[in-house]
């Protein structure tokens, strides 16, 4: 980028992969995505809310791809981009954004439990940023959005392969934002705060949990899922383009107390 005007942010003609992207948050980064222009390639492990994102995106005019896969599965990671490449050309975004949290008391967590966190929030991102890498290096750009967590940065003793998973994804952030730097790809984790969803309502209005995260957030209310939108387009964008290897929390001052 050689000035800052209002195409800076643009993703017109940008090709992207969101692992995880037709539900929760993945669905809005995906919605934020097209909203500025990007073509998108949602990989999921089954077809649940592909009709209803693809009505959302045609309000939009924007341009989408589904890949049914288990990302976890060996080899996945380079069907996925070959096939996002056959797609589009080439792939100038990936949001590595497909997750899954487990609770259990310390004691009580089973070996397959932890394979399970492990395999989709830590080796999935790895292997999936690995194979992008490949296309990315050969035309000199790309832009790799891990998610990261509250738990990126904090203790979760009922959640720890959760933790030990979030925490990893800021390290090979920026293991791979060094790596890749000379190839002119960025490198960057958007780490959600507490975000208002479906799933988190039960922890919002939990009577001990629910006060106790809003003790930690300054203006005392959760955020919602727009809220990470804007964030994600900067990451993606070419106003990002000296940023790299950073950890993004967007969390309300979350982390403040």
């Amino acid at each position: 980028m050689t000035k800052f005007d209002l195409n800076s942010f643009s993703l017109k003609g940008k090709n992207a992969i969101v692992t995880g992207g037709a539900r929760g948050l993945g669905m809005y980064y995906t919605i934020a995505l097209t909203m500025y222009g990007a073509n998108v390639t949602i990989v999921s492990s089954s077809t649940q809310s592909w009709e209803y994102l693809k009505q959302m995106v045609n309000d939009h005019e924007g341009n989408i791809a589904f890949i049914q896969q288990d990302i976890t599965k060996q080899g996945a990671a380079q069907k996925v981009v070959d096939e996002a490449v056959t797609t589009w050309g080439n792939i100038d975004i990936l949001v590595n954004n497909a997750g899954v949290q487990i609770r259990n008391n310390v004691l009580d967590f089973k070996d397959e439990d932890w394979q399970k966190v492990i395999d989709i929030n830590l080796n999935a991102s790895y292997y999936m940023a690995h194979e992008v890498a490949k296309v990315m290096t050969k035309q000199q750009s790309g832009k790799i959005i891990n998610i990261g967590s509250m738990q990126s940065y904090r203790a979760g003793k009922n959640i720890f392969p959760y933790a030990a998973s979030k925490h990893g994804v800021v390290g090979i952030t920026k293991a791979y934002a060094d790596a890749l730097a000379e190839y002119n790809i960025q490198v960057n984790a958007l780490s959600p705060g507490y975000i208002r969803t479906d799933m988190t309502r039960v922890l919002e209005e939990d009577p001990v949990r629910g006060p106790e995260i809003k003790s930690h957030i300054p203006s005392g209310e959760w955020g919602v899922p727009e809220n990470l939108m804007g964030p994600l387009i900067f990451l993606a964008s070419e106003a990002s383009d000296y940023v790299t290897g950073v950890s993004l929390p967007v969390d309300g001052g979350y982390l403040l107390r």
